[in-house]
């Protein structure tokens, strides 16, 4: 493993006299760790030309595996510090605005605890500004919101991006048309979020922007209740991509439509946290996973 970890601090760092620096070991030495390395794996690791080292197929391969096992036993070894310490169980309070407790904190969790079962996740919700405040004050550990703050002594690290979708029930008149545009949504009976939310102040702002003014049927805060809906009254919507899993479609029988001009405005969603509680191995660990798990959905910014 020490080979493995050596090897993939050469390829970062491009070259042995950087990589010996960084390692702390003189370059002979660390020559003679690769060399090992190549013949304990029986394959060549980088093609030698003159100075230069440049990676093999084999090579390129081989550092995938050893910055994933590098990963995993970075987050053993901050796991382990907490039961060393006394701490048989991990905590981790989240705060969440409601956006995000409904549409991504639940999957990220799911995610996250597949590694890390014994860890006690608390969840508190509030309002955007209210969460950024929490987690200045240190009432939570880690911020969830969908939007990007800039505040002093805070980090704002960017998740994803999304944008607004038309959702229909099944057999509405729109369902059929080949392209649908803001004009479309003039008159049309719908059920929306709640005044205030952030969503419908979006929404508000793109109404507003194209000069189109929907028939508000109904106003609810709850991604869940406006899906059950939206089938029972046969009314459209709009909802945020990232919420419209295929499941929630399927069993209730709606279709998702794009509108070119919903999808010019994004919003992102992020974790807030204090900047030194980086350092903390629990809050570490739970911000590499979500850099996973969204970098892995193929949705982060």
């Amino acid at each position: 493993m020490e080979d493995l970890y050596a090897f993939a601090t050469v390829v970062e760092q491009k070259s042995l006299n950087r990589a010996s620096g960084v390692l702390k070991l003189s370059q002979p030495a660390l020559s003679r760790k690769i060399m090992g390395l190549e013949a304990e794996l029986g394959i060549q690791l980088f093609e030698r030309k003159g100075k230069r080292l440049e990676l093999t197929r084999a090579g390129q391969v081989c550092y995938e595996y050893a910055v994933e096992l590098r990963k995993i036993h970075r987050e053993m070894v901050q796991t382990l510090s907490q039961f060393r310490s006394g701490l048989s169980t991990l905590s981790l309070t989240i705060g969440a605005s409601l956006t995000t407790l409904q549409s991504t904190l639940p999957d990220l969790i799911t995610f996250y605890t597949n590694d890390f079962p014994h860890t006690d996740i608390k969840a508190l919700t509030g309002k955007t500004h209210e969460i950024v405040t929490m987690v200045r004050e240190k009432k939570v550990d880690i911020g969830l919101v969908a939007s990007q703050s800039e505040s002093p002594g805070l980090t704002c690290l960017p998740l994803f991006e999304d944008h607004l979708c038309l959702v229909l029930p099944a057999g509405h008149p729109l369902a059929e048309m080949k392209a649908i545009k803001m004009k479309n949504i003039q008159d049309l009976p719908m059920l929306l979020f709640s005044k205030g939310t952030w969503y419908r102040v979006m929404m508000d702002e793109l109404f507003h922007k194209y000069a189109v003014f929907p028939n508000v049927k109904m106003e609810i805060d709850s991604f869940e209740a406006i899906i059950r809906l939206v089938s029972s009254i046969k009314v459209a919507t709009l909802l945020p991509k990232s919420y419209l899993r295929g499941h929630l479609l399927d069993n209730n029988d709606l279709s998702v439509r794009t509108i070119p001009e919903l999808e010019e405005r994004k919003r992102t969603t992020s974790l807030m946290y204090i900047t030194e509680a980086a350092a903390d191995p629990v809050i570490s660990t739970f911000i590499g996973k979500a850099r996973e798990y969204f970098s892995k959905a193929g949705r982060s910014p």
